[in-house]
């Protein structure tokens, strides 16, 4: 029984078909006990909340191209799936619910929040995952994590208790970035710097002893009631003779001193900066250097403390008008600057953020940056790609501050610490004596010890910033601490795959963690991709409504066509790349042609099966290097055995677009526009046998290379043709068959380019056929001219092409015409010429047009385009026109000029030639 694919391509049916078999048959499940070279990759994981958009579906392509393609080179591949809890996310999620019902968390408690939580987690919390398996992805579902699954929540168990006793985890007091709408710490990581139009207001402190004043200016002008000092850079003679001296802080009437510190920029504003070391970082580190009074005026939601006198209860930015305006009356406010400068933001509250004093978890950097350091430094490790992202990774190591790692949430993994509050009358205070340890039972005997047999503990309500447990992710994932053997075999992972925008929060996280916990680098390369723009080359965000959904792509044009067109818009490692999208239609013009490139390859398929006979390419035997091969099938399977050489060479150095490109053009236009074309006359019934033996062997050959060569970008519709072109059962599937490699005694680049003569020949010929008016039915003569010899072998050697391609009947190849021939007398004679390259192509028109007919056709057109010429020209020459007509009415019609000037010089050549 012939096998063959139907009339039409159907992505819908054939991606979710393949789908489901892959993950039925857990054809990627990975053995770590099968042995050979391990390709393992981990997933960015995406926050559980999350759902797909269009910067998933790029960075999940891009890494499954790369673990397809490694999987068919023979490698023992994993790539691990999972997701990442999200604390801040998740419980303002679950916040935002409660509220609609009236309701906040401690109304419920932390008990029954957190079965709320993870009741939201089993219903709502793989929407994510599930839209992955849209893509295609060929990850080990068996494998699939969840930050705060038994087995990672037991590794964050582990590395916190572990640091803590080496000292590298300590709770103090510190300046941290607080936002006020999660009431949280968030760390410098999750600040967003926005830059805002606001104001700069300047002010008058009077000197103590009536002298006169210094002038200061601020941009947040409600926390000089925090004020504990100003100061000016010991430099600055204007102000050398202060130093020392006080000022009245006006409103609060405080005294306060002029200090010397060598951080004031003395060309700033007027040189003289106030000191508020309790809300803001830099004032933090002065108010230490000169033992500054730290006071807080804040409260954790926003609002101003009893330490803002008549300001208490106040929200912040209310405040802020209120102490303008009580500067104001009471005379000390000198101006208001409009001022452009950049307010840190929490990403996830979307509020501005409060340095404030905290009580905060905290760990020790640098002995953790100081070992990837040393591993970048010594060794290169890991590999960045593009090279250019190794500066920025290094220089963040360099200037990492100490972590908070504590937050003020329920959803998280709780730090495990217990305070002895029965020292503290029954109260976690930041004096309250704390164990810490694995488990509450642990905890309770270490603190019985310590503290007696009537010790109470109260477990530390915070929970432990994400980032901390997604830096353990690499290993945690594989089974650490304990020694499984996924670790074993699989660790250090081979490729990180993420956007240059998560190397501070996660890359160089991944890399402390892993060399303090495993002493190797958590993986080998890291390969940084750009973002998705929209059809503006603008970032898609949420504020700006801009993002293209997937999802609609993918129902509109299938998924592998949405996959093929964001990995061929690569060019060159770490670009951005621009997608095409019509929103008024839903249409994405790029992904379109992706489509019509699948539908392309599926016409083509069906043709070489029609013509196998019901042969698979086994059956059919591969074409070999003898002399059944004709030139054409020489030089298709040269071409191929370029465009292996070509894929494998960009694989494996992450030149995913060039690959994905060289595949289009190879397929598109060698196989199925040239190739196709060059054999169809050997199929026939009539055919020579073994012309059409060879023929199929090759047609087979080169299709099921093809399939496996695109696999990894397309892996949908090349499992279903494979299977019918190959009539394979369900036992195999293409994602597992081998890689084609290049065979280089079958590339012949010269003959490579002998065709390249013959297809420019053709062209030429079918353009001048166009010109001519000669109908597709009717076969020409051709007299083809160059002086060089080795062309004149070229153009014989491949003359059945040239006749059949071009609908030639008689074709002659010379080295020279003499005088009285069409061409010698300089294309009269009704001929038609042209040219490729060296070799001059003629066609006697006499006998195949009406020549009288094409003239007054071809000069009925010219008439009509010069009217057009002169009409369009007066329009231009119109300064009312041009004044009144926007740009692009003017543009376009300057645009429409210049082309009918072409056409015009176009058709009075052509009028020469008769």
């Amino acid at each position: 029984m012939t096998a063959n694919l139907p009339p039409q391509y159907d992505p819908k049916a054939t991606e979710a078909k393949w789908q489901k078999y892959w993950e039925d048959n857990q054809t990627f499940k990975a053995d770590p006990e099968a042995g050979g070279e391990p390709y393992c990759v981990v997933i960015p994981p995406p926050n559980v909340t999350g759902s797909l958009h269009m910067g998933h579906a790029f960075e999940e392509t891009l890494i499954d191209v790369l673990v397809r393609y490694h999987r068919m080179t023979g490698r023992n591949t994993l790539w691990l799936p999972g997701t990442d809890h999200a604390s801040i996310a998740v419980q303002t999620i679950l916040e935002r619910q409660l509220k609609a019902e009236g309701k906040t968390r401690h109304d419920l408690g932390r008990e029954k929040f957190l079965e709320r939580a993870w009741e939201w987690k089993a219903e709502s919390g793989n929407t994510i995952t599930n839209q992955l398996r849209s893509l295609g992805v060929s990850v080990d579902w068996s494998r699939e994590r969840f930050t705060m699954d038994e087995g990672l929540s037991a590794a964050v168990l582990e590395a916190f208790v572990r640091l803590y006793d080496e000292g590298l985890i300590y709770r103090g007091n510190y300046l941290v970035n607080w936002c006020p709408a999660s009431q949280s710490a968030v760390s410098d990581l999750e600040v967003d710097q926005q830059e805002v139009e606001g104001h700069l207001w300047h002010f008058r402190y009077p000197l103590t002893d009536g002298s006169g004043y210094l002038e200061v200016a601020t941009t947040r002008p409600e926390t000089m009631l925090g004020d504990t000092g100003v100061a000016v850079n010991p430099q600055d003679d204007r102000y050398k003779h202060l130093i020392g001296k006080t000022v009245t802080l006006p409103i609060v009437n405080r005294e306060i001193p002029i200090i010397a510190d060598e951080f004031v920029d003395p060309t700033f504003g007027t040189g003289c900066v106030k000191v508020t070391p309790a809300h803001d970082p830099n004032d933090f580190e002065m108010g230490k250097r000169h033992n500054l009074p730290f006071i807080n005026i804040m409260n954790k939601d926003g609002s101003l403390n009893e330490n803002a006198g008549e300001f208490q209860g106040q929200d912040r930015f209310v405040a802020r008008k209120n102490v303008v305006q009580r500067l104001e009356n009471d005379g000390v406010l000198v101006k208001i600057e409009d001022y452009k400068h950049t307010v840190p933001y929490s990403e996830r509250g979307k509020v501005a953020v409060e340095p404030l004093i905290s009580t905060q978890w905290f760990v020790k950097i640098d002995p953790l940056s100081q070992r990837a350091l040393e591993a970048l430094d010594q060794s290169n490790s890991p590999v960045f790609v593009p090279d250019r992202w190794t500066k920025v990774y290094r220089d963040w190591l360099v200037k990492l501050k100490d972590w908070c790692i504590s937050r003020q949430l329920w959803w998280g993994h709780q730090i495990p610490a217990w305070y002895a509050v029965s020292e503290t009358q029954g109260e976690i205070t930041d004096t309250t004596p704390f164990i810490v340890a694995k488990t509450e039972a642990e905890a309770k005997e270490k603190a019985t010890a310590k503290f007696g047999d009537d010790v109470q503990l109260a477990r530390d309500p915070d929970v432990l910033d994400t980032w901390f447990s997604s830096g353990l992710w690499p290993f945690s994932t594989l089974g650490w601490p304990d020694e499984t053997k996924d670790l074993e075999f699989y660790y250090p992972t081979t490729t990180l795959v993420t956007g240059f925008d998560i190397i501070f929060f996660w890359v160089a996280r991944m890399t402390m963690m892993a060399g303090h916990f495993t002493e190797k680098m958590p993986f080998d390369t890291v390969y940084i991709h750009g973002l998705v723009l929209d059809e503006n080359g603008q970032k898609m965000s949420k504020s700006k409504n801009n993002g293209i959904d997937p999802l609609l792509l993918i129902g509109k044009y299938g998924t592998d066509a949405l996959r093929y067109t964001l990995v061929k818009e690569v060019v060159g490692a770490g670009q951005n790349i621009r997608m095409e999208y019509d929103r008024k239609t839903d249409e994405s013009k790029s992904v379109e042609a992706s489509r019509n490139f699948t539908n392309k390859l599926w016409n083509a398929a069906r043709f070489v099966m029609m013509n196998l006979e019901g042969q698979t390419p086994q059956q059919l035997g591969s074409p070999s290097g003898g002399g059944g091969l004709e030139l054409c099938d020489r030089w298709i399977l040269s071409r191929y055995y370029q465009v292996v050489q070509q894929s494998r060479n960009c694989l494996e150095n992450y030149g995913l677009g060039e690959a994905a490109k060289g595949l289009y053009e190879f397929i598109w236009g060698d196989f199925c526009d040239w190739y196709i074309e060059l054999v169809k006359s050997r199929l026939q019934q009539d055919a020579e046998q073994s012309s059409k033996k060879v023929a199929q062997q090759t047609f087979a050959f080169v299709l099921e290379g093809i399939l496996k060569l695109l696999h990894p970008f397309m892996p949908h519709i090349t499992e279903e043709i494979w299977h019918t072109l190959t009539q394979t059962g369900d036992d195999q599937c293409l994602a597992l068959q081998a890689y084609p490699e290049a065979n280089a005694s079958l590339i012949d680049a010269d003959l490579e380019q002998q065709f390249e003569l013959l297809f420019g020949t053709i062209r030429t010929i079918r353009n001048l056929r166009a010109d001519a008016d000669i109908k597709p039915s009717v076969k020409v003569t051709a007299i083809l001219q160059s002086e060089s010899e080795k062309e004149r072998q070229i153009i014989s050697d491949g003359g059945v092409y040239i006749q059949d391609l071009a609908k030639v009947e008689n074709l002659t190849v010379t080295a020279s015409l003499d005088a009285e021939s069409p061409l010698g007398k300089g294309g009269q004679g009704g001929s038609i010429a042209g040219v490729v390259g060296t070799v001059q192509v003629l066609i006697p028109l006499a006998g195949v047009v009406d020549l009288a007919a094409l003239r007054a056709k071809l000069e009925k057109k010219l008439s009509k385009v010069e009217a057009e010429i002169k009409h369009t020209a007066a329009r231009l020459t119109n300064q009312k026109f041009v004044d009144k007509a926007t740009p692009d009415v003017v543009q376009g019609a300057r645009d429409a000029l210049a082309e009918a000037e072409k056409q015009a010089e176009i058709l009075r050549d052509r009028l020469k030639l008769f």
